[in-house]
């Protein structure tokens, strides 16, 4: 299958896309080209990936690509998130996947991969790693959070990556940075506009390398 449908195929599941709305498919999956937006929806749709509504022109995913079973799992990367400065916006588009061996950790649907920017959670403890610049942290995005998770958040169009602590008291949220420096709390209202994206379940550590 080609890169463009896998890619079309993972957004048409997570996100509502319409056949109208070529251009932010395009931004999505990092193809400015209307036109082969258009050819591969119709090519998914022919072989029963896809259904596209003829009156609203929504698409509508109706199977995934089957990948052969082998040693790996691939993870879509989407981008980057801030444990540090609000800074990195959370635009999507798909950079590309990582393999994981299927021993280290089982991988489900709706699995993302975020690359961390920033030292804010470098005293979190997520299956006894932390959080550090660079590193890749395994998003569930089907899982709903709960108090003391540690989560991705999307504030002002900026995500970032917090522990989650909500408050019925007063139906406030805080999303607090584990860090040996100093970072400012973030208090928001429930009925604030923001996206709790999903639960940090792994953390993949960025390797050193010492060249000889």
């Amino acid at each position: 299958m080609h890169k463009i449908q896998q890619q079309i195929l993972f957004f048409a599941d997570q996100v509502n896309l319409k056949r109208d709305g070529l251009r932010q498919i395009g931004r999505l999956i990092g193809e400015p080209h209307p036109f082969k937006v258009s050819y591969h929806l119709k090519h998914l749709e022919e072989n029963g990936f896809i259904k596209i509504d003829e009156k609203t022109g929504a698409i509508r995913c109706l199977k995934k690509e089957t990948s052969r079973q082998g040693l790996f799992s691939a993870i879509p990367v989407i981008g980057r998130a801030n444990c540090g400065v609000a800074s990195v916006y959370a635009e999507q588009s798909l950079e590309g996947y990582i393999k994981i061996s299927k021993k280290i950790f089982p991988i489900t649907e709706g699995f993302i991969a975020i690359q961390a920017s920033g030292n804010s959670m470098n005293k979190a403890n997520v299956s006894g790693n932390n959080i550090e610049d660079g590193d890749y942290v395994i998003v569930d995005t089907k899982k709903t959070a709960k108090a003391n998770d540690y989560v991705l958040a999307v504030i002002d169009d900026c995500a970032n990556i917090k522990r989650f602590i909500p408050s019925k008291k007063d139906h406030s949220i805080y999303l607090m940075s584990e860090s040996s420096e100093k970072h400012p709390l973030i208090v928001l209202h429930e009925s604030d506009k923001f996206l709790i994206n999903g639960v940090v379940m792994y953390v993949i550590k960025k390797p050193k390398v010492f060249w000889p």
